[in-house]
């Protein structure tokens, strides 16, 4: 068994450093287990006995464990909960020569991560070593990357209580892994540009270019040029060859911020490219080639468009292929207040302002708001709130007054209120607790179109 390379790196370099428990009672299992592990550069340390194997987990932490499910008079799958006790981040991977699809079931069920039925190939054992060395950088990278954002920015904190949000980011984890086009839907400053870089950093292709591409900010002719480059003369004012965001974004992700707004021509060049990664720089003729992952973010109904013929069904097919839905600041209560304070604390720190806190009044503002603006809002609220309030202890006066005028008061039917203000509120409410935007203009009696736009409208524009 000789070490095998992948182009300039071997597998010794891939696997340096792992540390594997072999559980076997067979002898000849285990010394095949470890020559094959040790050539591959890991650490590996061995067990005949569930009692030596629970021994050895005690005197030294392990990345992974092989454990045969027949352990002389005891069970691989008895232990298994055992290992995990003792270790939870330990990944377990059951052998067997009497693979059966009951016990692969039980095994995972129990906590297995993968299952290796006898006979097996060093090929094999490596491929599944190499899988689970990908998900524990994969791990450990997600871990960096909170830290990172906690740091810099503290209202891209993957930290969340609730189960929208919590699915949200499962998604983003697992697409991470794939090369599929993904799709971001939610409302305005619900994150969506966030996790667009999250996936990216999470991705084979952090190392690369993460580029980003506001599609609502040029005309259709300046935007052609921005994604594919130009020709020096295709234009009034092109004086040079420039090259456009797809090849720039070489080799990593290309985020597209509100894809919704694209024009028809930009469509169906985006179609191209996604479909062959084949482009033309405009007013050139030569095709080029770019590797670029396609990461794109809407707060538009897409199939509403779709429908009105506003937008390319085949693209949205295209983009489409991993959705993941960002639920609104409203629809994640739970979160409101651990994100304000992380990011009074964040920004405290930044102003050298230390021991600053909200007022539990305050505190009731912020849970009672329904923060239409969604994160965005929330930080521009709690920055100001820090500006203008000398004192440690920050009153709800610190806040903006549409904020406490829209939680002092509880609107009712007869009060001294305007049916603006009443719909407002109405709206808002259901959306909040509405699963989707279609659900929610059933309830309110409207179609969809028209309740997007009132969404629009309260949302700012």
């Amino acid at each position: 068994m000789g070490v095998e390379t992948h182009g300039t790196e071997t597998v010794a370099q891939r696997f340096e450093g792992l540390r594997i428990l072999v559980v076997d009672d067979e002898r000849n299992i285990r010394s095949a287990l470890r020559v094959c592990m040790e050539q591959a550069g890991c650490e590996v340390a061995e067990a005949a006995t569930p009692e030596a194997a629970l021994a050895a987990l005690a005197q030294r932490p392990f990345d992974l464990a092989f454990v045969d499910l027949r352990l002389g008079l005891g069970s691989g799958l008895d232990l298994l909960p055992q290992l995990l006790a003792e270790d939870a981040g330990l990944d377990v991977v059951v052998v067997t020569a009497y693979a059966t699809f009951d016990t692969a079931v039980e095994a995972i069920q129990r906590g297995a991560r993968d299952y290796l039925p006898k006979p097996f190939t060093p090929a094999q054992i490596r491929a599944v070593v190499a899988r689970l060395a990908e998900r524990r950088s994969l791990r450990t990278r997600l871990s960096e990357l909170e830290g990172r954002l906690a740091e810099t920015a503290p209202e891209a904190s993957l930290e969340t209580k609730s189960p929208a949000m919590q699915s949200a980011l499962g998604l983003v984890r697992r697409a991470a892994t794939s090369e599929a086009a993904v799709l971001l839907r939610g409302e305005s400053g619900t994150g969506k540009s966030v996790l667009a870089r999250a996936l990216h950093a999470l991705s084979s292709r952090a190392s690369r270019p993460f580029v980003t591409v506001n599609c609502p900010t040029l005309s259709e002719q300046l935007l052609t040029s921005e994604l594919f480059g130009h020709a020096r003369g295709a234009f009034t004012g092109a004086v040079r060859d420039q090259p456009g965001r797809v090849e720039s974004a070489e080799g990593g992700t290309l985020f597209l911020d509100e894809v919704g707004e694209l024009g028809p021509a930009v469509q169906v060049q985006l179609l191209r490219f996604l479909q062959e990664k084949r482009f033309e720089r405009l007013g050139e003729g030569r095709t080029r080639v770019a590797d670029v992952r396609v990461v794109a973010a809407t707060n538009r109904d897409l199939e509403e468009d779709v429908r009105s013929g506003r937008f390319r069904e085949d693209l949205l097919y295209r983009l489409n292929v991993v959705e993941i839905a960002l639920p609104a600041l409203r629809q994640r209560p739970e979160d409101i207040l651990p994100l304000a304070r992380r990011l009074l604390e964040a920004l405290a720190r930044a102003a050298k302002r230390p021991g600053v806190a909200f007022a539990p009044e305050t505190e009731a503002v912020l849970q009672g708001y329904a923060w239409p603006g969604n994160v965005r809002e929330l930080r521009n609220a709690v920055e100001r709130a820090l500006i203008v309030w000398p004192a440690q202890r920050i009153d709800p006066e610190a806040l903006p007054e549409r904020i406490t005028e829209a939680t002092s008061r509880t609107l009712t039917l007869g009060g001294p209120f305007t049916l603006e203000s009443i719909e407002r509120e109405h709206t808002l409410r259901v959306l909040a607790t509405s699963p989707t935007l279609e659900e929610a203009a059933h309830i309110l009696g409207i179609d969809a179109s028209t309740l997007w736009r009132r969404r629009k409208k309260y949302d700012g524009g």
